[in-house]
């Protein structure tokens, strides 16, 4: 089974979603948190952005030591010298080194033509590979190049030293077909294109890394979730035959940790971290989990760090998750008194979301006894 490498960018692309800056003690704290998670690369910042920044980076190079440390550089001398600074104290250290390589990019932000830029993807990576242990080289807004071209900068950017290759999707234009076309041509045209990691910045890949961010947080609408992506290899490897380094009971711990951080709480029916992903109301739902819980789940709620999952209590129950919930807090009911309660309990659910323990304690009350 083929090894997929995670390279996790929560604390660079996913530090940029609005409102959710973190201060270098966070970082370190989110560092430390990933690390335990198992990603294979943490993006740990820009360096050059900021003071704060810069002292992010070289405090999580300098205290997590396990995973590659990168940090984000565009395409300038100054800020390949700065993230390489920042990296110093690295056990292995990577410069994400960003350069637009669409018509657009070209003419309208860096106002320069193709030849320019194929030399200037050059000249950058053979300086950073002179700092640093890895150099990513990245063609920013890859998927809105014209495939011959890059080709061309990707083979240069190899023959120049690049350990990583990576062609994002920068604006979420593609779909994943064209994504699969991107990436099939490179694997078929560029020279050199076997020696490197191929990497894949948010949509469907074919690569052998997936970046990503923990929740999915990032600019506009945010990456691909590292949860989603990690756990579809795990539940559907009967489909994907590949496999990932990570924790995955770290999964929720991450994500529970990132929205102290950030104060950006994951959508109630986000995917496996969202407060509805183990949760089940539907009377036909809760009475199959009674009974075997692959009825509705297909995994389990501890494989990714969740305690349990969770039997709402409202209009949609059946009698059987009622029945459950009571012999829980501790009271046996009879099949009269279960009658009697059943019927109560659909008339106060109709006019409530959610009916919590201590409304439904007080509804049993002189129905049935403590056990």
């Amino acid at each position: 089974m083929s090894r997929v490498l995670v390279f996790d960018t929560t604390l660079r692309d996913g530090e940029q979603s609005p409102g959710a800056s973190m201060t270098p003690a966070e970082k370190l704290r989110m560092a430390h948190q990933l690390d335990a998670l198992g990603v294979d690369v943490i993006e740990a910042g820009f360096p050059i952005s900021s003071p704060d920044d810069f002292e992010a980076v070289q405090t999580i190079a300098r205290e997590i030591r396990r995973p590659v440390i990168a940090a984000m550089a565009r395409a300038t001398p100054d800020d390949i010298r700065v993230a390489a600074a920042a990296l110093e104290p690295a056990e292995r250290s990577r410069i994400h080194v960003v350069l637009g390589t669409s018509d657009i990019h070209l003419e309208h932000k860096l106002r320069i033509a193709r030849a320019e830029c194929l030399d200037r993807a050059v000249a950058v990576v053979e300086l950073a590979k002179g700092l640093v242990h890895e150099v990513e080289f990245c063609a920013e807004d890859a998927s809105r190049t014209e495939l011959p071209f890059l080709c061309r900068v990707v083979e240069a950017a190899i023959a120049a030293g690049a350990h990583v290759i990576n062609v994002p999707d920068t604006v979420g234009y593609a779909h994943p077909r064209q994504i699969h076309v991107m990436v099939q041509t490179l694997m078929s045209a560029v020279q050199g294109i076997d020696d490197v990691v191929l990497s894949v910045h948010c949509h469907n890949d074919l690569g052998l890394q997936v970046e990503c961010t923990v929740n999915g947080i990032g600019e506009r609408a945010g990456n691909a979730a590292l949860e989603e992506v990690v756990m579809a290899l795990c539940v559907r490897s009967d489909a994907f035959p590949y496999h990932t380094g990570i924790n995955t009971e770290e999964i929720y711990p991450a994500s529970q940790l990132l929205t102290e951080l950030t104060g950006i709480r994951p959508q109630p029916n986000k995917a496996v971290v969202g407060s509805n992903a183990f949760a089940h109301e539907a009377g036909i739902h809760q009475d199959g989990l009674l009974k075997h819980r692959s009825t509705y789940e297909i995994m389990p709620p501890s494989l990714v760090g969740v305690s349990d999952c969770r039997l709402v209590l409202g209009k949609h129950s059946g009698r059987k998750a009622l029945e459950h919930r009571c012999r829980q807090l501790g009271f046996q009911l009879t099949a009269d008194a279960l009658d009697r309660a059943y019927r109560r309990f659909k008339t106060i659910a109709d006019q409530k979301k959610e009916i919590p323990d201590t409304e439904l304690i007080a509804m049993l009350d002189g129905e049935c006894t403590a056990s």
